[in-house]
């Protein structure tokens, strides 16, 4: 496939790890974060479209594909992600950068842009719930429960075994058949996700992300770098709920709703995200 002769691949040492961190692109720089149970190749269908006007550089993020996977569920804990996406920022000499994160990437992108909103250019989120919101909702919002079922799954010990079960047939489906617009991924695509998802540790390290953060308390989610929310109203893991209490958190805020699309916006309506970046970056 071209993308694969067009990146550039580094294990980059940030924060006492190594992320295998994928850039291309030129142009100002964008930190692109994955979430679960995606890695660096989540993005690739708005690459294309963005690699001639910024800087790209995207990351597995920790305890993901071919990045550290340290053991131990508090090496997961939202300090410490956030921390090496910071050092990995240093590490390349990239100054403010603008940042976007998608599912588990949004949270972490919204954790960042709490602590270090002078790295910060501009935020941009996509079907990621602001920690603060979802917390709440996860304690009274019973559609939302129901939506999340999988996480309380996943908080049980041993909770991600059925994840591997019958060849990963659940992630497989969340990922494949979750998405509205099924053409965008080829079996060559299917085949980077099943190599992703079966490097030594990486399903435990993205279940990790959800037993280490169960609580927000400590944090403010004041948000004050301008902010561009993209959320895929066909979200059935994700409410589109989780919209509503946003204007309490941002000071600077712009929401754009993908009518269309699943919790994978990126994939469902790529144009649209390609499009809503450049004209907010």
């Amino acid at each position: 496939m071209e993308l694969f002769d067009e990146i550039e691949e580094k294990l980059i040492k940030t924060n006492g790890i190594k992320l295998h961190t994928v850039m291309i692109g030129e142009g100002p720089p964008l930190v692109l974060l994955h979430g679960f149970p995606d890695f660096w190749y989540g993005w690739k269908s708005v690459i294309t479209g963005l690699k001639k006007h910024y800087k790209l550089i995207i990351p597995d993020m920790r305890g993901y594909n071919l990045s550290d996977k340290p053991k131990g569920v508090n090496k997961y804990k939202i300090e410490f992600l956030i921390d090496d996406i910071k050092g990995l920022i240093e590490s390349l000499s990239l100054g403010k950068v603008s940042l976007a994160g998608h599912d588990w990437g949004g949270v972490v992108a919204w954790a960042f842009a709490e602590k270090y909103p002078e790295l910060l250019q501009k935020l941009a989120i996509l079907n990621a719930p602001h920690m603060k919101i979802f917390q709440q909702k996860l304690r009274t919002d019973k559609r939302q429960q129901k939506a999340s079922f999988y996480i309380f799954e996943f908080l049980k010990p041993n909770g991600e075994k059925f994840l591997f079960k019958d060849d990963y047939k659940w992630l497989k489906f969340a990922v494949f058949e979750g998405m509205k617009n099924k053409n965008n991924f080829t079996d060559f695509d299917k085949e980077q996700y099943l190599s992703a998802w079966t490097q030594p540790g990486a399903i435990l390290g993205g279940v990790n992300y959800y037993r280490a953060n169960v609580s927000f308390d400590d944090w403010t989610g004041k948000i004050t770098v301008p902010t561009l929310v993209i959320h895929g109203m066909k979200d059935i893991a994700v409410l589109s709920s989780v919209l509503d209490e946003l204007p309490d958190y941002i000071d600077d805020l712009k929401i754009v709703r993908a009518e269309n699309s699943s919790h994978w916006v990126m994939h469902d309506q790529p144009e649209l995200v390609i499009s809503s970046f450049k004209e907010f970056f």
